[in-house]
C-alpha cells in the first residue's frame, strides 16, 4: 500500500472562466479556491450547468481559465508548454467520464493499456492485466466494450485511469449511467484509491457520493452567475 501522506495534488487559486453565449457573457465558474490533498476525496453537487465539468476540465489541464492558478502535483500548468503540460497530465493524472470513452475497436486489456502510448511503461501489458484481476475483468480481457455490461465497462475505466499510478484522479458523473450496486462499487474503487494516498476531485449529482467524500462543495445555477 503506497504510504498516504499530505502531499497537495490540486491547488485552485481564484479561478473564473467566463465564456460567451447568444445573450452575453456566461460565467462558469467564478473566483474559485480548492486544494486537494493526498488521501482526500472532495465532491462537487450541483444540477447540469452549474460549472462542475468546466471545473473539471480546468483542472486537468484541458481548459484554461480566464484568471486564476491551477497547480497539479506542485505545478503551475498552464504557465507551461502544451508539451509539458501533456507530460503532467499523462504521469500524474487519471480521468474517469461518465460514459466511460472506451475505445471501440479495442480490446479491455488494449483500452487499459492505452495510456502507454502518451507515456511509455516499461512493460504495459504486464500492468494492464494486474489492473484487470484488481477490478474482477480477468475474465473480459479479451473482450470489447460493446460485448461489456455497463458496470464492467466503468471498472475498464477506472483501470485504465490508474495505469501510470497517478495522484489525482478527477471524476466526471462516474455514477451516472450505473445501478446502485455498480455505482457503490465505483465509489468504494475511488476511497480506496485515497486510502492508498491518492486524490480524487469528483463532480456528480449522485448524493450517494456523500457518505464517501471528505470534502462536500454543494453549487446551484446562481453562484457563478
Amino acid at each position: 500500500m503506497m504510504k498516504k501522506d499530505k502531499t497537495t495534488q490540486l491547488n485552485i487559486e481564484n479561478v473564473t472562466k467566463r465564456f460567451k453565449g447568444p445573450k452575453g457573457e456566461i460565467v462558469a465558474v467564478k473566483d474559485l479556491s480548492l486544494t486537494l490533498s493526498a488521501g482526500e476525496m472532495t465532491s462537487v453537487h450541483g444540477p447540469s450547468g452549474c460549472g462542475k465539468t468546466t471545473l473539471l476540465l480546468m483542472a486537468g489541464g484541458l481548459l484554461k481559465p480566464n484568471s486564476g492558478t491551477i497547480r497539479v502535483a506542485g505545478k503551475d500548468i498552464y504557465s507551461l508548454r502544451r508539451e509539458q503540460r501533456n507530460l503532467i497530465r499523462a504521469k500524474n493524472i487519471g480521468f474517469v467520464f461518465q460514459q466511460f470513452h472506451l475505445i471501440p475497436y479495442l480490446t479491455v486489456l488494449q483500452n487499459v493499456m492505452l495510456p502507454s502510448v502518451a507515456l511509455p511503461h516499461p512493460d504495459p501489458q504486464s500492468r494492464a492485466r494486474t489492473l484487470i484481476s484488481q477490478f474482477g475483468l480477468d475474465h473480459r480481457a479479451a473482450h470489447h466494450p460493446a460485448q461489456l455490461s455497463t458496470g464492467e465497462r466503468q471498472r475498464t475505466a477506472l483501470a485504465r485511469a490508474l495505469f501510470h499510478k497517478p495522484g489525482l484522479i478527477l471524476a466526471d458523473e462516474p455514477t451516472g449511467n450505473l445501478d446502485e450496486e455498480n455505482a457503490r462499487s465505483v465509489l468504494e474503487h475511488l476511497k480506496l484509491f485515497t486510502k492508498d494516498g491518492g486524490a480524487v476531485l469528483l463532480v456528480t449529482h449522485d448524493n450517494r457520493a456523500l457518505e464517501y467524500a471528505d470534502t462536500k462543495i454543494m453549487w446551484d445555477t446562481k453562484q457563478n452567475t
